[in-house]
């Protein structure tokens, strides 16, 4: 089998690096990727597979299957494809990407014969407002037996982990302007609410939970420094490792917003201006599936799962079991959201470990649809997840 998987990985290989190298070169920002989704559904479309675009209205998102002739369980690959400002692929997303529609064409060569339904998930925006959100909310993986995604990282592969829960939020202050020189005492200073807020969080911090994060920057602090602002605002990031901790730290962390208000004499706005995340919750059966195939492929040094930073996989992570484990893409450690990480995306070590993921995730699907015990395994754990 892991013959014949190789065989197939060298058919599309060309094809995959090449949709990698196109969304390298052409990047595009989250809810943008037009060019992107475009390049993967024609890959998919040229290879019999059913695409559904526009999904819940988001142009760039789809789903692409392929179903056989024998009923079998539902595999799905979740493809990202969303830049960074400035920075470009600097996340790896148009690896990760080509990983999951390259796993998405080999298993398809599969399913006639041992039955089941292969998807391709086109998700956009994973760095903002991720559309992964949006598909949990209307139910769009509730039926999948599984889902996948390899996300490239540094020097080795790394084992599926767990993801913060993270809340993006804005805080208004709003004030009154003045003469900062000739009358200050008729201004009140929305910037003396931010500052006094980014002060209190400081303050906080001693006092919050291992691994918990807290920060953010002054997206608005004036007009001109004679003026006192009457406006002035702040946007944060808060992550903890699961739903209910974030919800705690999130209301500490509005506390301090209005008690800042409160000694400044502002007044304050708290809204959301990104989409809040859930925690990723690793099926571990499914990991172990996956770790085992990297094994039969010849790699020996397989690093534990990461812990922190956010991502939209959290949220598919209850609806269905699901895996995020890493690819390496350099023989060295890699700084992620850099230009450096973007660049090495395009290497022979990427390439390798790129071939290395679709394989392994490729076998994972084949056993996890011709062996019901395994799948009943998975779905037990699965079904133990508290607050799903």
């Amino acid at each position: 089998m892991k013959k014949k998987v190789e065989e197939l990985y060298e058919k599309y290989a060309g094809d995959l690096h090449e949709l990698s190298k196109y969304i390298y070169e052409n990047p595009e920002l989250g809810r943008g990727e037009v060019k992107a989704a475009k390049a993967h559904m024609e890959l998919l479309k040229k290879n019999g597979f059913d695409i559904d675009e526009g999904i819940l209205g988001i142009e760039t998102a789809f789903i692409a299957s392929y179903t056989s002739k024998k009923e079998g369980p539902k595999v799905a690959f979740l493809a990202e494809y969303d830049a960074l400002p400035e920075i470009g692929h600097g996340c790896g997303h148009n690896i990760l990407g080509a990983a999951s529609t390259g796993a998405g064409l080999l298993l398809k060569e599969f399913v006639d014969d041992i039955g089941g339904e292969v998807l391709v998930y086109g998700t956009p925006a994973e760095e903002t407002d991720g559309a992964k959100v949006d598909m949990a909310k209307a139910g769009l993986f509730d039926g999948l037996d599984i889902a996948m995604a390899v996300h490239p990282i540094g020097e080795k592969h790394m084992k599926s982990g767990t993801s913060q829960a993270m809340e993006a939020i804005r805080f208004e202050y709003h004030g009154k302007t003045a003469h900062a020189a000739g009358m200050p005492h008729e201004g009140i200073n929305a910037l003396d609410g931010v500052i006094t807020l980014f002060n209190s969080i400081n303050a906080m911090r001693q006092q919050v939970k291992d691994g918990e994060r807290i920060h953010g920057i002054v997206s608005k602090g004036g007009e001109a420094a004679n003026i006192i602002p009457d406006y002035a605002a702040a946007d944060f990031y808060v992550r903890s490792d699961t739903r209910k901790n974030l919800g705690e730290l999130v209301e500490r962390v509005k506390n301090c917003a209005k008690g800042a208000a409160l000694a400044t004499g502002t007044q304050v706005e708290i809204s959301n201006y990104e989409y809040t995340f859930e925690d990723l919750v690793t099926n571990k059966k499914l990991s172990e599936l996956y770790v085992n195939n990297l094994k039969r492929l010849g790699v020996e040094e397989i690093g534990e799962g990461k812990e922190t930073g956010s991502t939209d996989m959290g949220d598919v992570s209850y609806c269905c079991p699901v895996i995020h484990p890493y690819f390496p893409i350099s023989k060295e450690a890699l700084t992620g959201h850099s230009v450096e990480f973007a660049a090495a995306t395009q290497t022979e070590e990427a390439k390798r470990g790129m071939k290395e993921a679709v394989m392994a995730m490729v076998l994972t699907g084949i056993e996890v649809i011709v062996d019901e015990k395994i799948l009943g395994e998975i779905k037990a754990e699965f079904s133990q997840i508290e607050g799903k």
